[in-house]
């Protein structure tokens, strides 16, 4: 069970970067063939990186709406089975003391 937690938070860490990759590939063949403006001076590489980012983070809100739904749902069931056993933690604990 632990592995299928780990495969959703790897899943949609992978397919954010391959679209910021997708994105950043896109935006440098742009700016190469002269469809978008090269930055100013020797700024083309940050210029590039900062659009694509700026591109990929609603491409990536939209398109893995399913898998962050998909890590919430194995987060939150992480967190509530932590607090099941910090609380029979704190029981056993009253109960040893009185």
């Amino acid at each position: 069970m632990s592995a299928a937690r780990t495969s959703a938070a790897i899943r949609y860490t992978a397919l954010r970067l391959a679209i910021f990759v997708g994105c950043f590939v896109v935006v440098a063949g742009l700016v190469q063939i002269g469809a978008l403006p090269k930055g100013l001076g020797d700024s083309n590489f940050v210029w590039v990186v900062l659009l694509a980012l700026v591109l990929s983070a609603p491409l990536s809100f939209v398109l893995l709406r399913k898998q962050r739904d998909a890590m919430s749902e194995q987060i939150v069931t992480k967190v509530d089975s932590a607090k099941a056993r910090l609380e029979a933690n704190r029981t056993q604990e009253d109960g040893a003391t009185r």
